[in-house]
């Protein structure tokens, strides 16, 4: 039986956040029964992250069995953590409380973000900036990534370049891209192809630069690219608030409910 929609974007997911393992050099990604704990080696509570693999999970008791592993993993270092999770794959018992039953291992909910499927991308419906744009490849890229994802996402710099600096963190997966507006670097995406889709993330812009297209711009110019390459057609992603809208213009559709937890 086909994966179903939701099942892919959370498997594109799982492996996109292996990135933040292999990053700094000082954390890891360790495999267990039905979980995947991921270090960053920082005291970062996103960056350091547990989240479910296959099987299905059976019920409370796995559930909490499961959770067992990144408790004890992030208190032995003592650092915080984050629980991503697809919903709409736990079971209704846990799905209709989830905010309850994720509090009593500690964890409370920071985000939610609806998983989105497109199978091609719609025309754009105005037009578009030209952009020139570059992989993540070097020093220069690397950092102009980590700044503008700082002011993107309202991450201390410095963690930031922890994370995205170092050129072991491009090794994997996890494809970076920088747009550029009259040579200065404003704007990026990443890109994860998994589970039969590209994955889309960290697609940000500096204030000042906003409501311009240019992320649009930047993003379909590098669908198109990986598009080319791959020969996939199929994207997927989990939307902010910010950029639900952009992305059903886009032609995406929603297909199931995800959420972070956070210690």
């Amino acid at each position: 039986m086909a994966d179903s929609p939701v099942a892919i974007v959370a498997a594109n997911l799982r492996e996109a956040m292996r990135f933040f393992g292999q990053a700094t050099g000082r954390g890891g990604i360790y495999e267990r029964d039905g979980i995947t704990v991921i270090d960053s080696g920082i005291d970062y509570a996103v960056f350091n992250i547990s989240i479910f693999g296959p099987p299905p999970i059976a019920g409370r008791r796995d559930f909490t069995t499961r959770l067992k592993t990144p408790e004890a993993h992030f208190d032995s270092r003592r650092v915080r953590w984050s629980h991503w999770v697809c919903v709409d794959l736990l079971p209704t018992e846990i799905r209709n409380r989830a905010d309850e039953v994720f509090r009593s291992h500690g964890l409370r909910r920071l985000t939610d973000a609806p998983g989105m499927i497109a199978p091609r991308l719609l025309p754009p419906s105005r037009p578009l900036p030209p952009i020139l744009w570059r992989r993540v490849q070097d020093t220069e890229s690397r950092l102009a990534f980590a700044h503008i994802t700082s002011h993107s996402f309202e991450i201390p710099f410095e963690t930031c370049k922890d994370v995205y600096e170092p050129e072991p963190a491009w090794r994997g997966s996890y494809r970076g891209y920088v747009g550029f507006e009259q040579g200065q670097p404003v704007c990026t995406a990443a890109i994860v192809v998994a589970a039969g889709v590209i994955g889309i993330y960290s697609v940000g812009t500096l204030p000042g630069y906003r409501r311009r297209g240019l992320a649009e711009a930047l993003l379909r110019a590098v669908l198109a690219d990986v598009s080319s390459e791959t020969g996939m057609s199929s994207f997927a992603l989990q939307s902010t608030r910010a950029g639900y809208h952009l992305y059903r213009r886009m032609g995406f559709e929603d297909v199931g409910r995800f959420a972070v937890y956070l210690t």
